[in-house]
């Protein structure tokens, strides 16, 4: 049996109780969490609660779930690039279009095949389609991922993202001359009139905070170290769409044009949007050593920047760590 336990943070107050746990355990899916609610294994201060609950900031949350047994799942012998790899955890480096787990319209073919395949052992908590996802990373983002190998490492490290201990910078080219330092504080929800996509003109949202650390323009672009204090869905895509500043080749939130420059003629080659998590650093929930690690920038978003003119590209260094 695994169990998860979580404070219900200030910004949360009033949501459902299972959208707050869709929101803070992503690697379960929805259907899951409010299963797991009716079968009685989640409790609200002490009580079994139900999925509509609308919950008190404060409040303390325990969800129990049943080991995970494999079946369903067959390893795949697929390509994996891994950054780092010991008894606890995994670090990788997803390559673009690769989706995380399996699922509708996924049953193979997945990150979560091809770790199978190479980890020897990986955490339960997730669920039969997701051993060892702690978070997430949209199809079409590359970069830097963390995977548990057991239930106490998923538990710590799901912890620290719940906390916000986890430090996350990706790498973004945007449209327009964006400037380092910006901060962007817009809340997120679900859009409703797209489902598919989240609004930062949401009735019903969630805070998100975005920072922009580093900025280059050339050409009416502008390539961005992009730091994130919360995880919302599509955080990034949707807050730079919110200031006029769309992530380029995003055909979901205004990032693709058809007719530009012949100076940033180059993005036309671009099949998904120009995103890349460049940068992950947390506690490692071993020993407590303090683990940074960078993911080199994906072939196809490297061969961009550099038709672009762009003359250095953000560089990755071997993994990090210090004494916490």
């Amino acid at each position: 049996m695994a169990r998860l336990e979580l404070t219900v943070p200030d910004d949360a107050a009033g949501e459902r109780l299972d959208r707050f746990l869709a929101a803070v355990i992503p690697d379960r899916s929805r259907s899951q969490l409010q299963k797991l609610i009716a079968d009685g294994r989640v409790q609200v201060d002490g009580r079994a609660a139900r999925a509509n609950l609308s919950l008190k900031a404060g409040r303390h949350v325990v969800v129990d779930s049943p080991e995970a047994v494999r079946a369903g799942v067959e390893p795949e012998d697929l390509p994996l690039d891994v950054l780092y790899d010991d008894a606890d955890l995994v670090v990788v480096n997803k390559p673009p279009g690769l989706v995380v787990h399996p699922g509708a319209g996924h049953p193979s073919g997945t990150l979560v095949n091809a770790l199978l395949h190479r980890v020897a052992g990986l955490s339960g908590v997730g669920g039969v389609e997701r051993p060892g996802i702690v978070h997430r990373l949209d199809r079409g983002t590359s970069g830097v991922m963390v995977v548990a190998k057991h239930d106490a490492a998923h538990r710590e490290l799901a912890r620290q993202f719940q906390d916000r201990e986890v430090d996350k910078e990706y790498i973004a080219l945007a449209w327009g001359l964006v400037q380092a330092g910006r901060r962007i504080d817009a809340a997120i929800g679900r859009d409703p009139a797209n489902r598919q996509k989240m609004s930062a003109r949401a009735r019903r949202a969630r805070e998100a905070v975005t920072r922009i650390t580093r900025a280059r323009t050339l050409h009416g672009v502008s390539l961005l170290h992009v730091a994130i204090h919360t995880g919302r869905t599509h955080q990034i895509r949707v807050h730079l769409s919110a200031i006029g500043h769309p992530v380029v080749g995003d055909p979901l939130y205004g990032g693709v044009r058809r007719h530009v420059g012949h100076d940033v003629r180059a993005v036309l080659r671009l099949e998904r949007p120009f995103l890349h998590a460049w940068r992950l650093a947390f506690t490692h929930p071993g020993d407590g050593r303090h683990l940074e690690v960078r993911a080199p920038l994906a072939g196809d978003l490297l061969a961009v920047l550099q038709d672009l003119g762009f003359e250095e590209a953000p560089a990755a260094t071997a993994p990090e760590d210090t004494d916490a």
